[in-house]
């Protein structure tokens, strides 16, 4: 019996790796995973940067020390040496925290990647109804990062957006993952379960994100289009003389 029920949950386990798979491969998920992978490339370039920044400067100060007093054999391989372990110190030096939530004091566009990069970190760890919820959020992200970029960190919808990014939706996420899985599926006083709690809190986030997205848009086409009212009165009617 025991053998046949190891059988059963090594089955259950891979069909839930060749869905979570595929569930990967497409919409939402698939161009989030696309974004964090330009993150990761992003930050590999500023590590080879740094490096290379590094060992410059130890070359220059080991060729104008060597200009003033030779360092022989034994000072070159120690500078050889010392470039090797600041190359290495560089390179593995931690520079974005895994699976955490973004500062609240970053700026508005800094902000919603490391938000879209938490998302997309903590995914896997999610229920398969939250997946669907954190797939929806992010993929409101790249037009809500466009808009917020443009207005004061201190708007009233960007400092919304920045709470809901920052303090809310990873308290949420945190809270959940905190709770043993054995508990998440028992109902509460009101019938709820933990997973249900989480989707209807994911849900609402969504909601609000797209709204504060929704109102940036519409002040940006309110603008354009008192600008263009404006070009029109002032130029419009003149004619040009030749």
């Amino acid at each position: 019996m025991t053998q046949v029920n190891a059988k059963v949950e090594r089955a259950l386990a891979r069909f839930d790796r060749v869905t979570r798979a595929l569930d990967e491969r497409d919409g939402a998920s698939r161009e989030a995973s696309r974004r964090e992978r330009q993150r990761l490339n992003r930050d590999l370039g500023r590590r080879v940067a740094r490096v290379g920044v590094a060992i410059g400067a130890i070359s220059i100060v080991t060729i104008i020390v060597g200009l003033v007093t030779p360092i022989g054999m034994f000072g070159f391989l120690a500078a050889v040496g010392l470039a090797i372990g600041i190359a290495a110190l560089l390179a593995f030096m931690p520079s974005e925290p895994s699976a955490r939530a973004p500062s609240a004091d970053l700026p508005n566009g800094e902000m919603v990647q490391r938000f879209d990069s938490y998302l997309y970190r903590t995914r896997a760890a999610l229920p398969a109804p939250a997946r669907s919820e954190i797939d929806a959020i992010s993929a409101r992200l790249p037009s809500l990062k466009t808009s917020l970029e443009r207005v004061q960190t201190l708007d009233p919808k960007a400092q919304d957006a920045r709470r809901l990014m920052s303090i809310h939706l990873p308290g949420l996420i945190d809270r959940y993952l905190n709770v043993p899985p054995e508990f998440r599926g028992e109902p509460d006083s009101e019938g709820m379960t933990v997973d249900n709690r989480l989707v209807d809190g994911l849900s609402a986030a969504k909601t609000a994100l797209g709204e504060i997205s929704e109102d940036l848009a519409k002040s940006d086409l309110a603008a354009f289009e008192t600008q263009g009212r404006f070009i029109k009165s002032r130029y419009g009617e003149q004619t040009i003389d030749t």
